[in-house]
């Protein structure tokens, strides 16, 4: 996945830190060449210098290439303009801006923007959102024809109904677990942070169920 991570400070810098030991082809942008610099040589991504709003440093840093764009400087104004730029211009496909005024993140959301908040919840968060992967097998049925598979609903599909990972015939949602709770759901049932599925998937089917559930290639 090529990353573009736009803005040094605390949160960024570990992110970029982190996304590059995963593996992850990235970027890191920063108008100050010293935070650049406190990356250290083992960093393995790409540096760019520049104002992260300028089209051009963009550009430089791969944003027609990227999977996606994550803005964490120290401006809320700031970094919604690149998170705009990135995704009404460059059609980045995720893209995630830090905010510090927590009452904008419903405004952005509608915008399709995700928003993070706090350094060291905001790593691991972003790092979730893009690199998501939790999905385990609990139990095969028959000769493995249907596993029963317990996955943890990630943040981008949070208020949306039990529908949307359902396919006829292929996956089937038996179980939510929330607050603790567990119950059997309605293809109605909206599905909120932290819950946990269960669902009956077709062997012929997991790489779909994956995609549902937003699952890196």
């Amino acid at each position: 996945m090529n990353v573009i991570v736009v803005g040094l400070g605390r949160m960024g810098t570990g992110l970029a830190r982190k996304l590059d030991r995963q593996g992850h082809n990235v970027c890191a942008v920063d108008q100050d060449p010293e935070r650049l610099e406190l990356l250290g040589d083992g960093f393995a991504g790409r540096k760019v210098c520049g104002v992260g709003i300028d089209r051009d440093v963009l550009e430089k840093a791969g944003i027609e290439r990227a999977s996606a764009v994550v803005s964490c400087t120290t401006s809320d104004e700031t970094n919604i303009v690149i998170a705009r730029i990135a995704r009404d211009s460059y059609r980045v496909p995720r893209v995630i801006a830090r905010t510090y005024d927590v009452s904008k993140a419903e405004t952005y959301r509608r915008l399709g923007i995700q928003t993070i908040s706090t350094t060291d919840w905001g790593v691991r968060r972003a790092c979730e959102l893009l690199t998501y992967h939790q999905q385990d097998s609990v139990l095969a049925v028959g000769t493995g024809e249907v596993q029963i598979v317990r996955a943890d609903v990630p943040t981008l599909l949070e208020g949306h109904p039990v529908r949307e990972i359902s396919a006829i015939g292929e996956v089937k949602i038996a179980a939510v677990s929330h607050n603790s709770q567990t119950f059997i759901p309605t293809e109605g049932t909206v599905l909120g942070h932290g819950d946990v599925v269960y669902a009956a998937v077709a062997s012929s089917a997991q790489e779909k169920f994956a995609h549902m559930l937003g699952k890196s290639e």
